[in-house]
């Protein structure tokens, strides 16, 4: 009976750590800041977003983000509303921008080791219902049980079919915008 029990006790805590080792494979941030900024003659205008959510699988090194496109909050009511209209990025007929990617060189990076690792990411960006292929580089420090992922990288709008072909607004809409990515990641 004593070896019964014992074997069963066993038994769960091998299940019990085999789920947990495969929990925290995937990392998730519901602490992701998204920040755009563009310069133009007339003004810079800049927009965040804070409700962006993110995973990264440790063992393939998926990146993936979902963030909502009317969580973009600007200083100028008129610039929100103008970025959220069907002539711009028409938020209501596409909410999301995804980011599916993968870390390339994630040989380099151990996340079992506090410290700052380069990254290579290569994937797919999606905005506005277009896709493109991407190549970006970013840092990911490690900090404990904390990952905090960072990167800065410019998107043409025109490669999202976002454009303005004449009239005031197309003065003032930079044709390339600088993206700045800061999210922080707790083990699923």
């Amino acid at each position: 009976m004593k070896k019964s029990v014992l074997i069963t006790l066993v038994a769960a805590l091998v299940i019990s750590a085999a789920g947990y080792a495969q929990s925290t494979d995937k990392w998730v941030s519901s602490k992701s800041h998204i920040k755009f900024f563009s310069s133009t003659p007339a003004e810079n205008i800049e927009a965040n977003n804070m409700v962006a959510v993110s995973t990264i699988t440790k063992s393939t090194g998926e990146v993936v983000f979902s963030v909502p496109m009317q969580g973009f909050e600007f200083e100028k009511a008129l610039m929100q509303k103008h970025f959220n209209s069907n002539k711009f990025l028409d938020t209501k007929n596409h909410p999301k921008t995804k980011l599916k990617a993968s870390i390339t060189n994630l040989s380099e990076i151990n996340f079992s080791k506090d410290d700052t690792y380069q990254v290579n990411v290569e994937g797919e960006l999606t905005i506005k219902g277009v896709t493109k292929a991407i190549k970006e580089k970013g840092t990911i420090t490690v900090k404990g049980s904390t990952v905090e992922v960072q990167s800065k990288f410019n998107v043409t709008l025109a490669d999202y079919g976002i454009t303005f072909v004449d009239g005031k607004p197309s003065t003032n809409i930079a044709k390339t915008v600088e993206v700045t990515v800061h999210a922080e990641y707790q083990p699923e």
